[in-house]
This record gives structure tokens, sequence and C-alpha cells, in this order.
């Protein structure tokens, strides 16, 4: 509920506060005094454009700020805490800065938004009449929520567009495994034969680095076997070699030691060496003969080396590397393995989910079509008092249509819901969107209103040119019905009309003043008496005379204020 509304410097007014009551807040004055101006400052507030025209001449900003109270069950409260923002005590400052530069502020709560954020968070909390860009009621979509809202289904359409969402979600999943399925195949044959192709190679982790090894030896062959035949031949037990010579040193060692004492570690020492000599002859021999000089076994190196490179470039840079992919192509294929079972437990999913959203669709659309009668025979009889007794409105609930024309069910279910209005006699029925007359429009929507009064979420209706082209028993029956309204959403009214006005739970006059040489918009909050002479001004034109302030004072006392 709009609690306060303070303008500086906007238009005609250079300053100035209003406060607003619940119930029916009734704006009236002269011509030309400002109302309008009050409307387009609450239409920023709103997050309508700003227009720097309207910033008062000589200033280089204009400000419009509000202080708003919202209940914890509306949704603009959810709304400000997904923008981490927080109410105080239930309240909330919104302030909206025009620049002559263009650029221009918008804060709530002091923190900085955009115009489509407050614009977003206003429409939770107001619904202004009069302007086409601000009527929610033009939107079919909205017109959708508010019969949905009346024939209490909003908790099912919410659960079924989850549900829907769900369905879309699932279905692009399926789209996507059955679109793949041909890749599938061909990644599967590609994988086993990877796989085939390494295990046949028989690769061993180290297996290349011996085999470098071995083909540096091998390709040295002749040199290496004429180095080794050097060897062996000087350490042999043959004539010239070391072990002949040293069998022989031995021999006279041993008996220079029997004759020597102080010679036996000497021969130990001999011997010793003749040992390691002997050992070092007996392993040359054996690394000789482990080695296979053949030039086959060259070639065979360089065809399995050939074979490792060659897996290596396809499948990782190293043995290991190869080895480590063979296992995750393995883990992959056993993976698809279970597609297919994947693909039919997600298709007997979708078939379940979409028997049920069709099911609750079908529900929720015989609810619309009965409680759709209902409301638009309860909207058509108040319009008749209203100065359209001719008028017939209709709620159309007809089935969605795809684009080939055929029915569809969408993420609210299987209707199009339209409000459509004939307001004349012999007229064809329209939609609301095509209702010309601002004050025609809005006499519609308040009769919508006072039959959705109850069930709408939005706490405060503002009422601009609602009685154009209406006066006697007409206005007083727009009266009651704001009235009736205002017992349960706060009700901002500009009128014209004095049969409106006494229904006023909290009366303003907007007035025009100069003062130092300049025109200046003010308001003044009407009492108890000085609401006679209002009253009596918009009945005549004239505050003074008796028969005005009589009549004045019977219409006050028979749908105002009692006292007087």
């Amino acid at each position: 509920m709009l609690e306060e509304l303070s303008i500086k410097n906007f238009a005609l007014i250079e300053k100035l506060s209003i406060e607003f009551h619940s119930g029916l807040n009734i704006l009236s004055g002269e011509t030309g005094a400002g109302k309008s101006i009050i409307i387009g400052a609450l239409g920023l507030i709103l997050g309508s454009k700003g227009d720097i025209s309207l910033i008062r001449t000589g200033c280089s900003e204009s400000q419009v700020s509000c202080v708003i109270k919202i209940p914890e069950e509306n949704e603009a409260f959810q709304w400000l805490s997904e923008h981490s923002m927080e109410p105080e005590d239930g309240r909330i400052i919104i302030r909206r800065v025009l620049r002559r530069t263009g650029r221009g502020s918008v804060f709530i709560q002091s923190v900085t938004a955009s115009r489509k954020e407050l614009e977003e968070l206003t429409s939770f909390i107001f619904d202004l009449h009069g302007q086409h860009s601000h009527q929610s009621l033009l939107s079919i979509e909205n017109q959708r929520k508010l019969l949905d809202r009346y024939a209490g289904v909003e908790e099912r359409v919410r659960d079924l567009r989850l549900n829907f969402t769900k369905l879309s979600e699932l279905g692009i999943e399926l789209s996507e495994m059955v679109n793949s399925e041909d890749e599938i195949v061909r990644e599967r044959e590609l994988l086993s034969h990877s796989i085939e192709e390494i295990e046949r190679a028989e690769l061993r982790e180290g297996e290349e680095e011996n085999l470098v090894k071995e083909r540096s030896i091998l390709t040295q062959h002749e040199k290496l076997l004429d180095y080794f035949e050097i060897c062996r031949n000087s350490l042999s037990d043959n004539s010239g070699g070391v072990l002949s010579a040293l069998r022989i040193a031995r021999s006279s060692m041993d008996n220079l030691a029997e004759n020597l004492e102080d010679l036996k570690p000497v021969s130990v020492r001999l011997d010793d060496a003749f040992y390691e000599i002997e050992d070092i002859f007996e392993s040359l021999r054996q690394f000789q003969d482990s080695i296979d000089f053949s030039p086959g076994r060259l070639e065979e190196c360089e065809d399995r080396l050939q074979l490792i490179h060659r897996l290596q470039k396809k499948f990782g840079e190293s043995i290991e590397a190869v080895l480590a992919y063979k296992e995750k192509s393995k883990d992959k294929l056993v993976r698809m393995e279970h597609v297919e079972g994947d693909r039919t437990a997600l298709e007997e999913e979708i078939s379940l989910l979409e028997k049920m959203v069709l099911s609750e669709a079908g529900e929720i659309s015989k609810i619309r079509i009965e409680m759709g009668k209902t409301l638009e025979n309860r909207i058509g009889t108040n319009l008749k008092p209203m100065g359209m007794p001719k008028a017939v409105f209709k709620i159309e609930v007809s089935q969605r249509e795809n684009s080939n024309g055929k029915p569809s069910c969408g993420s609210s279910g299987l209707d199009k819901v339209e409000f459509l209005i004939s307001p004349n006699e012999g007229e064809p029925l329209k939609p609301l969107k095509s209702i010309a007359s601002g004050g025609e429009l809005s006499r519609i929507m308040l009769s919508i209103k006072s039959v959705l009064a109850e069930s709408d979420s939005v706490l405060s209706l503002i009422f601009d040119e609602i009685d154009t082209g209406i006066g006697g028993e007409v206005a007083l029956s727009v009266g009651d019905h704001l009235s009736e309204i205002g017992n349960h959403r706060q009700i901002l009214c500009i009128t014209h009309l004095a049969s409106i006005a006494v229904h006023a739970d909290n009366h303003i006059k907007v007035v025009k003043i100069t003062e130092k040489g300049r025109t200046i918009t003010t308001v003044e909050q009407v009492s108890e008496s000085g609401r006679v002479l209002e009253i009596a001004r918009m009945l005549s034109g004239d505050s003074s005379g008796s028969a005005s302030l009589d009549h004045a004072r019977e219409l006050l006392e028979k749908y105002g204020v009692k006292s007087i």
C-alpha cells in the first residue's frame, strides 16, 4: 500500500508530500490544477520512461520518492528477497531521479536498480488504469492469471508449469539421445577396434625403453663383438691370457707363502684377484651369449618400435597412456551398453509425465470453462449500472493451437483465455485491447476489479479518466464499486464528479497557486468540514451557494461522512 508520495521539481510541482490511506483515496481539483502531474510522477515510481521536459524549469533534476507498505504474502516480498533487499518494518522506500543530462537513477531501499527491475517490483503492488501502457488486464496472459485466481487453480497451474518444464527438458534429452544414436554406433565400433588393436599389440610398460636400448646395441653388433672377443681372449686361460698367467703366478706365490710367512696376505689378495677376474670373464661370456646379434632380431626391434610409435600417435604419448586409453575405452563401451536401457526408461518417464500433464491440464480446463462463465456473468452484471447497459462481456476459453493449427498443451495448460467485450448493442465481441475510450475501458476494468478484488494480489489500484462520459446514477454506481473495492484494496482515483468523490475515505484536493511570480501545484488534505465545500464546488463550480452546499451535505450524508 502506498503510504506517502514525495515529489520535487516535477513540472508545476516545486515540492510536496502526499499521505495516502487504506481504502478509497480521491484526488480532486480544478481542471489544469495538476492532478495528472501527480499521476505522471507516480508513473515514474511504476517504472515508466522519464521525460526530461517534465523537470521543473530552472532545475537540473526532479525527484519522486514513496513509502510503500508490503505484506509478507505479496509477491513483491519474494522479489525483494531474490534481489537481496529487505523491507524495514514491512516498508520499502523507492526513489526515482530524472536529470537533464538524461542519466536518471532508480533506488530501491537505497540499492541502485534498473528501470526494468523497478517495473517488475511495482507490477506486484500497483495497477494503473487510464494509460494503456500500465493496464495489466489488457494482457491475455494476465487475463488467464486472473481467471485462474478467481477459479482457485493458481497452485495447480504453477505445479503444471513445473511438470511441463520438466517434460520439455526430458523431451530435449530424448531428442539428443535419438539424434546421437548413429554417432554412438560409430563411436562404439571405433572404440572396439581401438581396444582390439591395443590388446593385439600386447604392450608392456617399460618395453619401449628396453627396445631402444637393444636397438642401439644391435646397430653396433660388429664392433661390440670385436670388443667382446678381445676382452675374453685377454682374460682367458688360453696361452697369453690373464687367467693363464695368474694361475702360474698363484702357483709360485703359494710356494713363496709357505716359506715366507709375511707373504701369506699377499697370496690371499692374489687369489682374490684371480677369482674376481675369473668372474668377470664368466660375466662377459654370459652377457655376450644373452645378446641376439642375428640380423633378424634388429628387424624385429625396428618393427616393434614402429608399432609402438603408431599406437602412441593414435592413443597416447607413452605406452602407459595407450594402456590407460584402452581401459577408459572399455569403461565407455560398458556405459554405452546401458544407453538403450536408459532410452527406454526415459521414454517411459516421458510417457507417464505426459499423461499426468495432459490429465491435470484437462481438469484445469474444465474448471476454467465453468468458473469463466460465472465470472463473465458477474462482470457483465456490474457493467450495466456503470453506463454500459447494453454491454456484453465474455470470457472466451478456447483450445490452444500450435503453429500447424493443431491442439496443443502449453506451460499453463490446454487453454487460451481472452476477455472480450461488446460495449454497445449490435457490435461484435472484441478483445479488451481494441477498446479505444479510456473512460470506457476504465469502467470495464473497474467492473472486473470489483469482482476480483478479493482474489487479486495487487495492493493498490490507480484510476484516471474513470469518470469520462458518465454522470448521475452511473457515477454513483461507479463510486459504489470503488468503495467496495476499497474494502479489500487501496484505491487512488482522480475524479471530477462529486458523486464519486463523496465515497472517499481520504480526500485530497489538488490546487494551483501563484507564488513569487511562478505557478505551483500543491495539495490539501480535505478535512471533514472542508469536504462539504469541495463537494459543492464539484457539483456546481460554486462552493458558497446554499443549494450546492445543501446538495453536498445530502450526498455526504447518504454516501460519505455521516457526521456532516
